[in-house]
This record gives C-alpha cells, sequence and structure tokens, in this order.
C-alpha cells in the first residue's frame, strides 16, 4: 500500500512498505495516478468567466476595387480627332472622353433622309392615285384589278417608309456612335488610343474606373467568413483612417491554393479610393477564453472549471493551440488560472 503526502516544494512523497519515492504534481500530461483516494485538495487561483472573457479582434489584408471598370471601345470606323481627357481626370456620366471624324457617316444619314423624303412623296402620289381610283370604280368607269394595283402600289410605298425609318435610325446611331462618352461618373486611368489613329469597331480607346461605387475585397478562410458574417462592426483600416462596411457577398468558390474565399464588403458612407489598401478589422461578437488559460489533456484541449470545488475538464473541441476559443459558460463560472497544469478532471481544489 501506498500513501502520498504533499510538500510545500510542489511534488508528492509516496511512502510504502518497500520505500518511499518522489513525484512533481506537474511530471506528466496527466496529474499523478491515486491523488484521488487521498483526497488531497489542489490550491489554485480562478477567475469568473464574465472578468476573464475576452471579445478578439481580426485582420485581414484588403484593397478597395472599382465595382465598374469598363474599357470603352471604338463601334464604328473612323479617324479619331480629339481625346479631350488626361489619365486621373474625373468625369461626370455622360462626359465625352473620345471624339472620331464623323463627316462620313452624317453624310450617310442626309443620304437616307433625302430617299425618306423622296418615299414621302411617292406616298402622297399614290394616296392621291387611290382616292381617284375608288371613286371611278364606284362609278363604273374603273376597273377592278387596276384599283387593286393602286392598293397595292400604296402598300409597298408605306412598307419602304418603315424600311426607310429603319435605315435613318440606324445612320443616325453611326453619327452618335464617333462621340464616347461615360457610362457613369468615372476616373481615367488609361488611354489607349491617341489623336490621328484610325479607329475600327472592337478598338479599345480609353480605360476608366468607377469614381462612385467602390468596394472592399479581402480573402478569408471558412472560419473568419463565419466569424465576419456575425460581426456588426466591421472596419477598412487604412494608416490612421478606419471606414465602416457591411458585408455585401462571399463568393462561393474556394481558391484551390490558398483555401479562401473572396469576400466583398460595401462602404456605409465616405469611401476610400479605388486601389488603396489596408486591413479588414473586425470584432468576434462571442466571449472567448484566453489561449493561456487553454490547457492540453489527452481528449484535447480544453479548460478547467470549478464546480463545488471540484475541478472539471471541459473540452473544446473546436479550440486551436495559441488562439483564444469560443466557450458557452454562465458568467459567474470560475476558470482555473493558476495550478491549471497539476490539474485532472474530478481533482478537489481550494481556493488561494
Amino acid at each position: 500500500m501506498w500513501v502520498a503526502y504533499p510538500t510545500k516544494f510542489g511534488c508528492l512523497i509516496w511512502v510504502g512498505l518497500l520505500g518511499m519515492f518522489v513525484l512533481p504534481y506537474g511530471f506528466a500530461d496527466e496529474p499523478p495516478p491515486g491523488r484521488n483516494v487521498a483526497s488531497l485538495a489542489i490550491s489554485v487561483e480562478a477567475v469568473s468567466f464574465a472578468d476573464l472573457a475576452v471579445f478578439p479582434r481580426h485582420k485581414a489584408s484588403a484593397v478597395v476595387v472599382p465595382r465598374n471598370v469598363s474599357k470603352l471601345s471604338a463601334e464604328v470606323r473612323a479617324n479619331i480627332i480629339a481625346v479631350p481627357v488626361d489619365v486621373g481626370a474625373i468625369v461626370e456620366k455622360g462626359s465625352v472622353l473620345v471624339m472620331l471624324n464623323k463627316a462620313e457617316y452624317q453624310l450617310a444619314l442626309q443620304r437616307e433622309q433625302a430617299r425618306a423624303q423622296s418615299l414621302e412623296a411617292k406616298v402622297a402620289l399614290a394616296q392621291y392615285q387611290l382616292q381617284r381610283a375608288q371613286k371611278l370604280q364606284k362609278q363604273q368607269v374603273l376597273a377592278e384589278d387596276l384599283l387593286k394595283q393602286r392598293e397595292t402600289d400604296l402598300a409597298v410605298l408605306l412598307a419602304d417608309t418603315s424600311s426607310q425609318k429603319a435605315a435613318i435610325s440606324q445612320a443616325q446611331q453611326n453619327v452618335d456612335r464617333c462621340i464616347i462618352r461615360a457610362p457613369f461618373d468615372a476616373v481615367v486611368v488609361e488611354k489607349l488610343a491617341y489623336v490621328g489613329e484610325l479607329a475600327s469597331p472592337g478598338t479599345p480607346l480609353i480605360r476608366i474606373v468607377d469614381a462612385q461605387q467602390s468596394e472592399v475585397s479581402a480573402k478569408l478562410q471558412n472560419y473568419q467568413i463565419e466569424i465576419a458574417q456575425a460581426a456588426k462592426n466591421l472596419e477598412f483600416m487604412v494608416r490612421d483612417k478606419q471606414y465602416s462596411l457591411s458585408l455585401r457577398a462571399v463568393t462561393p468558390v474556394v481558391d484551390s491554393i490558398e483555401r479562401t474565399q473572396d469576400v466583398r464588403l460595401v462602404f456605409k458612407a465616405k469611401q476610400a479610393l479605388p486601389g488603396t489598401a489596408g486591413e479588414l478589422v473586425w470584432q468576434d461578437n462571442a466571449p472567448h477564453v484566453p489561449a493561456e488559460f487553454i490547457v492540453r489533456r489527452k481528449t484535447g484541449l480544453g479548460i478547467f472549471v470549478v464546480n463545488n470545488n471540484i475541478a472539471e475538464f471541459m473540452l473544446l473541441s473546436d479550440a486551436v493551440e495559441g488562439r483564444p476559443a469560443n466557450v458557452s459558460l454562465a458568467k459567474d463560472d470560475l476558470i482555473v488560472t493558476t495550478g491549471r497544469y497539476r490539474l485532472g478532471h474530478g481533482d478537489r481544489v481550494k481556493m488561494r
């Protein structure tokens, strides 16, 4: 039979018929066997969860990206006669960005308009001839087939008139396409063509980015996304400036290399300039146990909670070593802060 005697030097002296040996309390991952048999109370310090809990702040690299990036191209073939904006210019929606020579297309428009006038005159004549034929037919002095011919002539001319209206609209569009305008409030970031060059349909002329609608892009891991979705205080930090954000979307695609997902956030009020690099910062809403009070036992990582002077090991299945862990405890639950490394589940404890 062996009997354990605690000493003030933090060890146990085991005495038996065959002699004795000394074993420190914290010798192994688990406390020495048989301690409960001796019913020894281990001196510990414990703090309530409310006083101990922390709310971790999370950070991730982020960058401001414009929601619209447009590379405007020519839609007609013509020479460039003016590019009245420079790189860096802030332009309003509808502002002229590039001008093409429209002389050829104006001539084409005038030809179509002249043809339309000619058709209008022919339609007027055909209508007069039809009315006269209808009167003569009532007087039975005109053959019925001649009346049908007059009706057919008018119908053909009216169809040509409709087709000509479409041709005029197309010609007008070609004239309008010689002026390239900003489709939204924008910043000019690149000029791709210059005065004197011949532009063809599809030729890139200028690149602009949205000056009003920007958002923050950040790549987060899965556990970070869950915390960010629940957070109420998302912020974009740039040196000494901070911008309030709200989560817009999480892209449903995982990067095969980094194992992250792209998260997009929009500014609540003032915006940072597109291209600005900074940090996405948010605070966890759930109370956590600080990492230094988490210990490892054979079953995994966890904490010791004092219940009626008994130490109970609470396993934290989602805990990660060196990181605060989310735990469901009442505010007045006591967590062992000092003496935790010597404890085993079910040990008797006394408060210092």
